[in-house]
């Protein structure tokens, strides 16, 4: 005859995934603590290890959770859908420690594989959706054939990271006005 264990407790994995990704993106990967998540979480950090084996392996399932599930919007309006990718960028990096989250996976002490998740579930799916928006205004003409799309993409989302670093608050219609700017310095005339 075979006891059956007591049953997973859910509602803890969304009470530490809370507390763990404000750890991360308020103190950095280096002072995230599991005793301090576990304390604040209601739980132990037994618990917490029969969840996650490590520290680096919850700061991973906290990255998950960022996962950018956005498919690429397509229209016959490639300046449009990159305003609307800006500010669908805008909203996401506004939230409440998203931010701080950035810079935490700048740092050399965060681990390797928790940075690389992120790039991979929240730095990459962006990038490759604005670079398919680029890509199609060229097909349409709508921008220089030969303009260099690498360090467009790569502007459209580091004019934000520049002015918060700088402390300057992006403007209201930030999305907008950054498109204008990428769609002429890739040889475009935006639409009036």
């Amino acid at each position: 005859m075979s006891v059956a264990g007591r049953s997973r407790d859910t509602d803890i994995d969304t009470r530490v995934l809370r507390v763990a990704g404000r750890q991360l993106s308020r103190a950095g990967y280096d002072a995230m603590s599991i005793a301090a998540i576990a304390a604040e979480a209601g739980t132990t950090r037994q618990a917490l290890y029969r969840r996650w084996a490590s520290k680096s392996e919850l700061a991973a399932a906290v990255v998950a959770q960022l996962a950018d599930e956005q498919s690429g919007r397509s229209s016959a309006d490639p300046f449009g859908d990159l305003v609307r990718e800006l500010t669908d960028f805008q909203r996401g990096v506004s939230r409440s420690g998203r931010l701080s989250l950035v810079g935490t996976m700048l740092q050399d002490t965060t681990d390797a594989d928790v940075r690389a998740q992120y790039r991979a579930r929240v730095v990459a799916p962006r990038r490759r959706r604005i670079r398919a928006i680029l890509d199609r205004a060229a097909d349409l003409t709508l921008i220089d054939a030969d303009a260099d799309l690498d360090v467009a993409v790569t502007m459209t989302t580091g004019s934000w990271y520049g002015r918060a670093l700088a402390g300057d608050r992006p403007p209201a219609d930030w999305p907008a006005r950054t498109a204008t700017l990428i769609w002429r310095a890739v040889g475009g005339v935006p639409p009036t």
